[in-house]
């Protein structure tokens, strides 16, 4: 979650995220109208571009120099793309193909799985963890699970009663986050087993479509985003686990006797007392609209990042520790021209009381951007360290601007 990638009907454009006052436009593209699918591998100057006037074709840029490395089609319409240091996952209605990202040759074509008209798939960002995600039924909630590497189904999750809607790995692939079509729960299984860990009810009164399902990258943390104005943030912790001292009040010995009955009630109903409320939430400026969110570490402190489909970027502080209602700091226009300028109205951000900068200053949880490795357009200086070469599958790779990958010709 350190920069971010708009398609646009002119093209495309990507921005750098390591602020939240100022938004910094890494590149944009005026080649290619109507690009509907963009995806940039981390942060080196790969990107995958899918656009309407070829929505069967996928093409491969170094977007620094300007070059097409190669270009891809396939028989019907792509619907999503997902890639990882080892591989670019191609998804289309009734089809998926793996391909190695190093060369691009075409690795895998899964053609036994259902209708899948939204292009619904997860490849876990970890290359030693490539696990791929993708609905095994039309009609009902489960989860195919393929292992990228192997290229072998690992198993299958029954997951929901209902059709899928999202799904999300961890950053290190162990956990696989998932929501049906009904939107109302929210589940995690272990991978690769598929274990059921957490379960969260997004809520009950009505029927949502999530858009954006995404981890942190600790993995303590879970963000639901959907077609309402609230967005929420699970923390994943067994409350059972972590109160063992409660002290002997009224409403603690309610509560235990409250835990208590669930072992005499029916196993649906007792699932859904058991389930955790959201930890923090985020409301929202606009409904209806559709939405992406990620949880990401801007300036040491940990935020909450929403886009819209209009084309703004909206930043909110999130106490790791108390949650509660996240407050909006800095809203940005994602289609300005040139550098994004910036009103001073747009400032949103309130003096933060003493307690909350203590709360984030003992919180030690989220790894540091030296601690996590990725590609890297400024040789490691700024965004973390160079991937070493033993990372990688066999064969000569060299991770900079001139010769980030061979070029490949189709």
């Amino acid at each position: 979650c350190s920069s971010l990638a708009i398609g646009t009907t002119t093209g495309y454009r990507l921005f750098s995220l390591s602020s939240v006052e100022q938004l910094d436009q890494v590149h944009e593209s005026n080649e290619i109208p109507d690009v509907y699918i963009v995806e940039r591998l981390f942060s080196s100057s790969l990107v995958v571009v899918v656009s309407h006037a070829k929505p069967q074709q996928m093409n491969v840029y170094h977007f620094k120099k300007g070059t097409e490395i190669c270009n891809y089609s396939y028989s019907s319409n792509i619907l999503s793309i997902r890639l990882n240091r080892q591989r670019l996952v191609v998804c289309l209605e009734e089809s998926i193909y793996i391909h190695n990202i190093k060369d691009m040759k075409l690795l895998k074509t899964i053609l036994d799985m259902p209708p899948n008209t939204t292009g619904l798939c997860a490849l876990s960002i970890n290359h030693a963890n490539s696990y791929l995600a993708y609905p095994g039924s039309a009609t009902s909630g489960e989860i195919a699970l393929y292992d990228g590497n192997t290229l072998k189904t690992a198993c299958t999750i029954p997951a929901h009663e209902g059709p899928l809607a999202a799904l999300a790995f961890n950053s290190t692939g162990s956990k696989l986050a998932s929501a049906s079509e009904k939107g109302t729960v929210i589940r995690v299984f272990s991978i690769p087993g598929g274990q059921k860990l957490y379960e969260f009810r997004r809520g009950m009164k009505r029927y949502v479509n999530i858009s954006s399902l995404v981890f942190s990258m600790d993995s303590q943390f879970l963000c639901a985003s959907s077609n309402t104005e609230t967005v929420h943030i699970f923390k994943l912790e067994h409350l059972t686990d972590s109160r063992p001292e409660e002290p002997p009040t009224w409403s603690g010995y309610m509560g235990k006797m409250f835990q208590a009955a669930t072992n005499y009630l029916p196993a649906q109903v007792s699932g859904m007392m058991n389930q955790d409320r959201a930890f923090a939430t985020v409301r929202l400026n606009i409904s209806g609209q559709r939405n992406i969110c990620a949880l990401s570490t801007i300036q040491k402190l940990p935020r909450l990042l929403a886009t819209t489909s209009d084309g703004h970027l909206y930043i909110y502080n999130l106490d790791p520790q108390d949650g509660g209602e996240c407050v909006l700091i800095k809203k940005h226009s994602l289609l300005g021209s040139g550098k994004m300028e910036e009103n001073k109205e747009n400032d949103l951000r309130p003096p933060l009381p003493q307690s909350y900068a203590a709360t984030v200053a003992r919180q030690s949880t989220v790894p540091s951007t030296s601690t996590m490795p990725g590609y890297s357009e400024d040789g490691g200086a700024l965004r973390g360290e160079v991937i070493p070469e033993h990372e990688f599958a066999t064969g000569p790779v060299c991770l900079d601007d001139e010769n980030e990958f061979p070029p490949v010709s189709i």
